[in-house]
């Protein structure tokens, strides 16, 4: 059992950080917070994907490049242009590393506006951030794993912010519905987004980028967009458009 609590915690905090904070926020600046509530989720972020923690500025600017050149051959995580879900995942990987290092000339005029924490950014990517992280998850399954089995999960553990991207790009290009005739392959996969809280609406995303409710038509529950609505409420964070904007008749 606490095998199974411990997953499925570490599967969905990150993923909300990864929605919340490293997309809607750094990518999208859907909403503004002050520099105190800046760091608790940068820190909160850090802490939730472990191994696999993302630089938000990396992110952010990868995610910009994905907006712009969305299915195209510039798309630096289109599953069009991959033969399968793992490379896709290598290639967003060597990208990533490239911008991280200011290496990679077109994610450059995407810069600007991230949330900025230099020495915890760079530490987070270290190798000794994520051996530490994966030592920890290693130890925790040797003192509650109750089967041999259980250790299988150990990899997604290691690779939690990367699946989430996976599973994301792969499905939200490639499976579901569309909403909008976005001249790309974006799909909306689940009417109730409880695998991605939100982030498998790309098709509604695409066309209202901006629009902190990923959920358009009434049937479609951003859970993310809860969690922001009562942040917003207890002002923690400020969202730009409201809840109330207009959406364009869908295609």
């Amino acid at each position: 059992m606490a095998i199974l609590v411990f997953f499925i915690a570490h599967y969905y905090l990150s993923l909300f950080t990864q929605t919340f904070f490293l997309h809607r926020y750094a990518a999208h600046k859907m909403f503004t917070m002050n520099k105190f509530w800046e760091r608790f989720f940068f820190l909160f972020t850090y802490i939730c994907q472990g191994s696999s923690f993302l630089s938000p500025r990396a992110y952010a600017l990868l995610h910009r490049m994905h907006h712009a050149y969305s299915d195209t051959e510039m798309d630096p995580h289109s599953p069009h242009f991959s033969s399968n879900a793992f490379s896709m995942m290598w290639k967003t990987k060597v990208i990533y590393s490239e911008v991280v290092l200011d290496k990679h000339d077109a994610a450059k005029r995407f810069e600007g506006d991230t949330p900025e924490w230099s020495w915890l950014d760079k530490f987070g990517g270290t190798v000794y951030s994520r051996l530490g992280w994966g030592t920890v998850y290693v130890l925790f399954y040797i003192n509650f794993a109750t089967a041999w089995w259980q250790y299988l999960l150990l990899p997604v553990h290691f690779l939690m912010g990367p699946i989430h991207g996976a599973i994301v790009n792969w499905g939200g290009h490639k499976y579901g519905y569309q909403n909008f005739d976005n001249h790309d392959k974006s799909r909306n996969t689940l009417p109730f987004d409880f695998l991605a809280f939100g982030e498998l609406f790309q098709n509604n995303h695409h066309k209202l980028p901006m629009r902190v409710n990923f959920g358009v038509k009434k049937w479609e529950l951003d859970p993310t967009y809860s969690v922001i609505w009562l942040l917003d409420k207890a002002r923690i964070v400020k969202v730009k458009r409201k809840w109330q904007e207009s959406v364009p008749m869908a295609a």
